[in-house]
C-alpha cells in the first residue's frame, strides 16, 4: 500500500467519527431519523383505535416511543423494527426506563424482510417511496382488518380509509379481505353468480340474476366487512323478479371469512323494507 493510500485508510475512521450522526444516517439508511412528537404518537394510536387486545408493530421504530407509549397506555405487546443499532439500543433503554421492557421489544432488522404478520396494528413514519415498496408486503402478509397508520406519508393510489390533521397528516388504512373473483350467492330460494373486481378496498362488478343483469355500485370493504348494492339493468324479463323488486336497490352487508360471505340483504324502504339472510361461496 502506498503512503497516501495508507494515510487515507488511517484517517477514514477518524473522519467517520466526526461526521454528523444525521448525515451518516441519511447515507446508510433509507429514511433519516426524525423523532415523532408525542402528541402525534398519541393521535396515531387513537386513529388506529388501539385497545388491550392489539399487537402493535412499528416499522422504523427509532427511539421506540410509539411501542413504549402503546405498552404503557394500553398494556399491549409491541415490536419495533429498526435497522440502526444505535436507535435500537436507545429504544431498549427507553422501554426499561418506562417499566415496559416485558411488553416492548426492539429488533435490529430490515423492515422489508421482517415478519410482522401477527400485527393487528402497524405504525410507520417513513417516506412515500418506502411506503410504496412496503405496500405489497402489507397487503399480502397482514390479516384483513389490520390497521395501518402512517405519519405524514401516503401510499399513492391506495386511498386511506381515514385521515387526520394534527399539524401533519396521519393516514389510516384497513387491510381489506381479498374477494376478487366469482361468487355463488344464495338469497332465500334464489341463487345467482356475482363477479367482483377489487382495487384495494373498492369493489366493482355485476351479477346475473335469472335472465337479468344487475350492476354493482357503492362496493367497499372495511377489513372483513363487505357492502355493496345491486340494481337491475333496464330490460330483460321483469316477470322473473318478485313483484316490484325490479325497481329496487338490493343492499348487501356481510362479513368475509376466507372463501365464504354471510350477511343480510335489504330491499325497499320504510314500511316495505325487508331483510333476508344471504350466503356466498367463492366459485
Amino acid at each position: 500500500m502506498s503512503a497516501p493510500a495508507a494515510g487515507a485508510a488511517f484517517l477514514a475512521p477518524l473522519l467517520a467519527a466526526v461526521r454528523p450522526a444525521e448525515a451518516q444516517a441519511q447515507q446508510r439508511f433509507d429514511v433519516p431519523y426524525v423523532p415523532t412528537r408525542q402528541l402525534v404518537v398519541d393521535e396515531m394510536l387513537r386513529l388506529a383505535a388501539v385497545d388491550g387486545n392489539d399487537f402493535l408493530i412499528d416499522l422504523g421504530s427509532g427511539d421506540g416511543r410509539i411501542v413504549v407509549t402503546a405498552a404503557r397506555a394500553f398494556g399491549i405487546r409491541g415490536i419495533g423494527f429498526d435497522i440502526d443499532p444505535q436507535r435500537v439500543a436507545e429504544a431498549r433503554v427507553n422501554a426499561r426506563a418506562a417499566g415496559v421492557q416485558q411488553l416492548a421489544e426492539f429488533r435490529q432488522e430490515n423492515i422489508f424482510t421482517a415478519d410482522f404478520s401477527k400485527a393487528t396494528v402497524v405504525t410507520m413514519y417513513l417516506l412515500t417511496a418506502v411506503n410504496l415498496r412496503l405496500r405489497p408486503k402489507l397487503l399480502a402478509e397482514l390479516k384483513p382488518g389490520t390497521r395501518v397508520v402512517s405519519h405524514d406519508f401516503h401510499m399513492d393510489d391506495w386511498e386511506p380509509d381515514r385521515r387526520l390533521l394534527v399539524g401533519k397528516t396521519l393516514y389510516l388504512w384497513i387491510i381489506p379481505a381479498r374477494v376478487e373473483g366469482t361468487w355463488r350467492v344464495d338469497v332465500g330460494d334464489r341463487r345467482f353468480d356475482l363477479a367482483l373486481r377489487q382495487r384495494f378496498q373498492k369493489l366493482e362488478g355485476s351479477a346475473a340474476i335469472a335472465s337479468r343483469t344487475a350492476r354493482l355500485w357503492e362496493g367497499r370493504l372495511d377489513g372483513e366487512r363487505i357492502g355493496f348494492t345491486l340494481t337491475y339493468v333496464p330490460g330483460g324479463d321483469a316477470a322473473s323478479i318478485e313483484h316490484d323488486d325490479a325497481e329496487r336497490a338490493h343492499r348487501f352487508e356481510g362479513r368475509v371469512e376466507g372463501d365464504t360471505i354471510a350477511g343480510l340483504v335489504t330491499v325497499g324502504i320504510g314500511k316495505s323494507r325487508r331483510q333476508l339472510p344471504f350466503t356466498a361461496v367463492r366459485g
